[in-house]
C-alpha cells in the first residue's frame, strides 16, 4: 500500500470518528433530556426541506446515471436508482399532497416512509456488488423500482383508516419504530459497505458516501428516539438528513467530473497512439529495416539511400504529428496547422493547393486532429497517385451541414473497377471515428473529390 493512500484512508477514518464521536454525544444529550426533544411547527420550512431534499436526491440520481453512462458499473446503477426512488416518494407523498392543498393522510405519510426506506435497499446494496452492466440495465432497474413504489401506494391506499394513526399526542406505533429502524440498519450498511469500498480501491465518491450514510444513520436515529408524528413539523432529523444529501450531491459532482476527465483523458491516449501508430512508427520501422540490412551486408548505395529517404519521412511525419497533436490541444488553430503543412506538401513545386476555411466552422477537438488528417491522406493520394497539379481543400458549409472537401484535377480512377487503397480506408475509418459520412466521386480523366460530412 503506498503510503499516500494510507494516509488518505486514515484521515478519513479519523474524521469518521470524529464526527460520529460529535453526532454520538449530541443524540445522547438529547435523549437524556426530555426537555431538549422538542418539534417546531413550521409546515412552510417543512415543505421547504422536503423540496430540497428531493431536487438534492434528484441531482445526485442524475448524476450516477451520468457516471454509469461513462463506465457502466452497476454501483452506480444502484445509486441512480435508489436516489431516484427517494427523489420520487418524497415529491409523491410529502410535496404534492401539500402544494395541492390537501392534508396529508395515513397512506401517503406511511408511503414516504416505506419509499425512503425502500430507497437506501438500493443505496446499501450498491457498495457490494461488482461488474459492469449494458446501457438498458439502468431504464430497467428504474422501471422496476417504480412500479415497486407504486405497488407499495397501492397497498398501503387500499388499507386507508387500517392503517395506524400517526398522533403527535399519542403513542408511537411499533410499526414506524420498526421502520426507522431498518432504515438506520440500512444507513449503517451502507457506512460500512462504502467505508470497506474507499479502503480497498481508495476512490473519492466512497468518501463522500460513507460521510452522507453517517449523517443519515444519526437522522434515522433521532427520527427513532424523537419521531416526527406530526407532518408539518421539523426535527434534528430533518436537518441532518438535507446536510447529507449536501455531502452527497458534492460527492456525485466530483465524482461524474473525475469520470468525465478520465475518459478524455483515455480518449486522447488512445487517439495519439493511433497516431504515432500510422504515422511515425511506420516510417521508423523503415529506418530500422535498412539499418540492419547495411548490418547484414546489403549494397550501401541504394540502401543508404532508403534510409535517407525513409529518415526524411520519418522527420516530415513527426512535424506533422506535432501540427495534428498542438490543434487538438488547442496550441495552434487547424487553419495555422493546415497551411503549414500544406507548405511542406508543395515545398517540391510538383502540386499546387488552395485552401479555403470558412470561420464560421467549429470543430470539437476529436473532429480537429481527424479532419487534418483526412486531409493530410487526402493530398498524399493526391501526390502518388492523382498525377495532379493543383487541388482544392475546402472547410466550409452547406445547407447547415459541416464538411471538408479535397478535389484535384488528376488522372481520376473508376471506383467500380478500382479497390479502394489503404489511404482511402484510413479516411473511412477516421471519419466513421468522429461520426461523420464519407464520398467519394472520380472519373477517369476529370479527377477526384472526397468530401467528409461532420456530424451534426
Amino acid at each position: 500500500m503506498r503510503h499516500d493512500d494510507r494516509d488518505d484512508f486514515q484521515a478519513w477514518l479519523a474524521g469518521e470518528i470524529l464526527l460520529i464521536g460529535l453526532l454520538g454525544a449530541s443524540l445522547a444529550l438529547f435523549v437524556t433530556n426530555r426537555h431538549l426533544q422538542t418539534e417546531v411547527y413550521l409546515p412552510n420550512l417543512r415543505l421547504v426541506l422536503q423540496t430540497v431534499a428531493a431536487f438534492a436526491a434528484g441531482m445526485i440520481a442524475v448524476l450516477a446515471g451520468v457516471r454509469y453512462a461513462v463506465e457502466g458499473r452497476r454501483l452506480d446503477l444502484l445509486l441512480s436508482t435508489g436516489f431516484l426512488v427517494a427523489s420520487a416518494s418524497t415529491i409523491a407523498f410529502s410535496i404534492l399532497p401539500v402544494l395541492n392543498g390537501h392534508p396529508i393522510h395515513r397512506p401517503e405519510a406511511w408511503a414516504a416512509i416505506v419509499g425512503r426506506t425502500f430507497s437506501w435497499v438500493f443505496i446499501a446494496t450498491a457498495p457490494f456488488v461488482r461488474g459492469r452492466s449494458g446501457p438498458r440495465a439502468l431504464a430497467n432497474a428504474i422501471v422496476f423500482a417504480l412500479i415497486g413504489l407504486l405497488a407499495v401506494w397501492l397497498v398501503l391506499r387500499s388499507a386507508g383508516s387500517s392503517l395506524p394513526a400517526l398522533d403527535p399526542h399519542g403513542e408511537t406505533p411499533f410499526a414506524l419504530t420498526s421502520l426507522l429502524s431498518a432504515l438506520a440498519l440500512l444507513n449503517l450498511l451502507a457506512l460500512v459497505g462504502f467505508g470497506k469500498r474507499f479502503f480497498e480501491r481508495r476512490e473519492d465518491l466512497d468518501r463522500w458516501l460513507a460521510l452522507g450514510a453517517t449523517l443519515m444513520l444519526f437522522a434515522s436515529l433521532h427520527y427513532i428516539f424523537t419521531p416526527v408524528l406530526a407532518t408539518s413539523s421539523v426535527s434534528r432529523g430533518d436537518f441532518l438528513r438535507l446536510l447529507a444529501y449536501g455531502l452527497l450531491l458534492v460527492g456525485a459532482w466530483r465524482a461524474i467530473s473525475f469520470a468525465v476527465f478520465g475518459r478524455a483523458v483515455a480518449e486522447e491516449r488512445a487517439r495519439v497512439a493511433r497516431e504515432i501508430h500510422d504515422g511515425l512508427a511506420q516510417y521508423l520501422f523503415a529506418v530500422s529495416t535498412h539499418a540492419t540490412m547495411l548490418e547484414q551486408g546489403a549494397p550501401p548505395e541504394p540502401t543508404i539511400a532508403k534510409l535517407k529517404e525513409a529518415a526524411t519521412a520519418a522527420q516530415q511525419e513527426a512535424r506533422y504529428a506535432i501540427l495534428a497533436l498542438s490543434t487538438a490541444a488547442g496550441n495552434a488553430t487547424l487553419d495555422a496547422a493546415l497551411r503549414r503543412y500544406i507548405e511542406f506538401v508543395t515545398a517540391d513545386g510538383q502540386l499546387e493547393v488552395d485552401v479555403e476555411i470558412d470561420p464560421a466552422v467549429r470543430l470539437a477537438p476529436d473532429e480537429q486532429i481527424e479532419v487534418f488528417r483526412i486531409v493530410q491522406e487526402g493530398l498524399a493520394n493526391v501526390r502518388k497517385h492523382a498525377n495532379a497539379r493543383r487541388a482544392e481543400v475546402e472547410i466550409g458549409l452547406r445547407a447547415g451541414e459541416r464538411f471538408v472537401s479535397v478535389r484535384d484535377d488528376g488522372a481520376g480512377f473508376d471506383g467500380q473497377a478500382t479497390a479502394a487503397g489503404q489511404g482511402l480506408k484510413n479516411i473511412r475509418a477516421r471519419t466513421e471515428s468522429i461520426e461523420g459520412g464519407f464520398s467519394l466521386t472520380s472519373r477517369p480523366g476529370l479527377g477526384t473529390a472526397l468530401e467528409v460530412v461532420l456530424r451534426a
